[in-house]
């Protein structure tokens, strides 16, 4: 009876230190988001956004999985949101659904580990 106490105690502490992990990994993650996302609107560099995009998740990508689910979720969030507030005209970002998927394709490849700097324009300077 004790060792399957015992059993059943650690697992539960394992179990507690993954989700602690992943907690910490996704908030490190969402910070680079904020990060990538700070970046751009100071770099205010035409034809960036594609890079910006693909850096934040590669970034948040890199912390574990709880960041590649931050990345996930704040780009898509971002997407939708975006789409949504054109459909009702509360706005509209100048961007159709041809330049939403290709911010969604620059999220993917850097979500997936590939180099952001595959985006990165000429000229940018080298502070991002």
């Amino acid at each position: 009876m004790k060792l399957f106490t015992g059993l059943i105690f650690c697992s539960l502490v394992l179990g507690a230190s993954g989700l602690l992990s992943f907690l910490g990994e996704a908030a490190r993650g969402t910070w680079d988001m904020i990060r990538a996302y700070h970046d751009m609107r100071e770099a205010n560099y035409i034809g960036a956004d594609k890079y910006f995009h693909a850096r934040g998740n590669y970034d948040a990508a890199q912390r574990g999985p709880g960041g590649a689910w931050a990345a996930k979720v704040i780009s898509d969030g971002r997407e939708n949101f975006q789409r949504f507030t054109d459909r009702l005209k509360f706005g509209d970002s100048g961007h159709g659904a041809e330049d939403s998927r290709a911010d969604q394709a620059a999220n993917e490849w850097g979500r997936s580990g590939k180099d952001p700097n595959h985006f990165r324009p000429a000229g940018l300077p080298d502070k991002y």
